[in-house]
């Protein structure tokens, strides 16, 4: 995302589609004010910074065991909308829970739907991202 993107501009809406404000949304998770409190609300952020090509949020919520070496996400599709289909588990006194979602995309050619059920775990109160669910 370029700085002239509009979903780059101060008060723009959060791409999670949750907060009035990707500030007041997810951008307080990924500046580092909080973590994010549900498995839902992670994955929510983390589709937020593959908009934003926050790197280093994905590699700091994505789990050790699983974290690739690096990440290009600017190399990839731009992701123009989330929608949320289902989740287990992941609440606030959780320690796991797979939140089902499609994201939807533009490769500049066509576009489509990544569909993941992604598993999360918390860990040392701080959830994280494993991987889709095999």
């Amino acid at each position: 995302m370029t700085p002239e993107d509009p979903r780059n501009q101060p008060g723009a809406p959060c791409p999670c589609a949750l907060g009035p404000s990707y500030e007041q949304c997810c951008g307080r998770f990924h500046r580092g004010d909080e973590t994010a409190p549900t498995a839902e609300q992670l994955m929510r952020s983390r589709y937020a910074a593959f908009v934003r090509y926050d790197v280093a949020y994905l590699l700091r919520t994505w789990h050790p065991t699983t974290r690739p070496a690096k990440l290009f996400p600017d190399d990839g599709p731009r992701y123009t909308g989330l929608t949320v289909l289902e989740q287990t588990g992941g609440a606030l006194f959780d320690s796991e829970g797979t939140v089902q979602f499609e994201a939807h995309y533009t490769d500049g050619v066509r576009d489509g739907v990544l569909r993941e059920n992604s598993r999360f775990v918390r860990e040392d109160g701080q959830w994280l991202y494993v991987g889709p669910v095999a």
